[in-house]
């Protein structure tokens, strides 16, 4: 039986200045039937004839897609503009994200169950009575006042945020809360996040955030080296090159490149700017002699960590020049040097049929070796990898070097990468993209999470 069409229509689109939501236009004599069926849909009026999606969780082009087809199904036409289908072509996942057990569709319910909940509290639904700062996230405990008064202990803050503990009683729930967080316990509930701000202007309003609006930048937190921020890769080079007046800086016919040479032109450094995070922006290649062919190559690419940069500027500087042009072959000697500091600091150690790799007690950084790339010398190919990110399929960032790379140089890399620090902007919309294998239909709303640690009744 086909769906009699009607007369609305929906024009779908991604948010003019908020990077997840989502817009709804409505036009047609009977766009009150779509307005009613998106608002019972958690879109909020910004206007007669104009809806948005915001949430919390950035999943809004998912959450979108999916309110298209039931749309579609009850005879609403929808237009999806090409920018809007990108966005949800585009599958993503949260660096570092805590829960690594859990699969890309339980992470997107956990953070639907998430989404209840600031819902909950927004329309009144959830009584905040306290919440307190636990370590970097916040705590809170409160009651439903449509659920038989039953109370929540409540953990984590944004699209982590979830009821850790229940209670039959708002007293039963405070006492606990105080016992545990009775010297940081606050009154209500805890001040509204980033993305909390974020997400209620952009329900509320299509144009800019206003700069009284601006929430404050969130300091930012230590991290290993490896799970640092790019940072400004251009001032990195110039920095060193004001330090180091032995490295000449040249330019090419492009502004898109900056060459670096030692004075005795065995050592040189191409960096492109401005390229994609995953794509190389450094070559450093050394020669036995001005004019030889390259006795090695290292590369690294545009979202590489500025302390791993760094480490390496430092290497470059201060070791003997012709040790580090000439290098050795790689042998088990040559192995073990390179990655005693990965040994000595607990990582993981396995071998498969093409080589071995350390990998960080957390599984988010590591180090390959590659076998049967370090049995071609000449060819210069990438025999060593370093990464970091949520696996080695899909790094944030890689460094790979060549057969004769020192073992000094890897050494001091593995040392880094070990025991080395440096500093990450919190944000909570850093997330890493890419496009979905295969176009398939979201789901419907999910109604019990995924992934929760089991609660308890009291």
């Amino acid at each position: 039986m086909t769906t009699p069409s009607m007369d609305a229509h929906v024009r779908l689109d991604v948010h003019p200045y908020h990077s997840s939501a989502v817009t709804a236009v409505l036009t047609g004599s009977q766009a009150h039937i779509a307005h009613v069926a998106l608002e019972a849909g958690n879109w909020g009026a910004v206007g007669n004839n104009t809806l948005v999606l915001a949430r919390i969780d950035h999943e809004e082009p998912y959450w979108a897609e999916w309110a298209a087809e039931q749309l579609a199904a009850d005879g609403i036409t929808v237009e999806i503009t090409p920018k809007l289908r990108e966005a949800m072509d585009e599958e993503w996942t949260w660096p570092n994200y805590p829960m690594h057990w859990c699969t890309r569709s339980e992470i997107r319910q956990v953070s639907n169950e998430a989404q209840k909940i600031h819902d909950d509290i927004r329309h009144g639904h959830l009584l905040i009575h306290a919440h307190a700062r636990d370590g970097h996230t916040t705590v809170a405990v409160g009651t439903y006042l449509h659920q038989s008064g039953k109370s929540v202990y409540l953990h984590g803050e944004d699209h982590l945020r979830q009821v850790a503990d229940t209670f039959q009683s708002p007293a039963a729930a405070l006492v606990a809360f105080e016992k545990v967080h009775g010297a940081a316990m606050r009154p209500g509930p805890a001040p509204l996040t980033d993305t909390e701000q974020d997400t209620a202007h952009a329900r509320t309003s299509l144009g800019p955030p206003t700069a009284g609006a601006e929430p404050p930048r969130p300091e930012p937190e230590t991290v290993p080296a490896y799970a640092a921020d790019a940072g400004d890769h251009d001032a990195l080079l110039d920095t060193f090159l004001e330090d180091h007046r032995d490295w000449q800086k040249w330019r090419t016919w492009s502004d898109d490149t900056t060459h670096a040479i030692h004075e005795d032109q065995t050592l040189r450094i191409e960096h492109v700017h401005e390229t994609d995070p995953h794509e190389t922006a450094w070559t450093v290649a050394a020669y036995e002699s001005p004019v030889s062919d390259r006795m090695w190559v290292l590369t690294a690419t545009g979202a590489t960590p500025a302390p791993v940069l760094r480490g390496l500027l430092h290497h470059l500087a201060d070791a003997d020049s012709s040790d580090t042009a000439l290098g050795s072959p790689v042998g088990e000697k040559t192995v073990a040097a390179s990655t005693r500091p990965l040994s000595e600091a607990g990582w993981r150690h396995t071998v498969d049929g093409r080589g071995i790799r350390w990998t960080s007690p957390a599984g988010d950084a590591g180090v390959q070796f590659d076998a049967f790339a370090a049995q071609r010398p000449t060819q210069n190919l990438a025999t060593w990898t370093f990464w970091g990110g949520p696996n080695p399929d899909r790094p944030a960032w890689t460094l790979t070097a060549s057969p004769y790379t020192p073992s000094s140089l890897l050494a001091d890399l593995s040392e880094n990468l070990a025991y080395g620090t440096g500093t990450r902007q919190k944000t909570a919309t850093s997330r890493q993209r890419q496009k979905r294998p295969v176009t398939t239909s979201p789901a419907g709303p999910v109604t019990t999470g995924a992934c929760h640690q089991p609660s308890r009744t009291r």
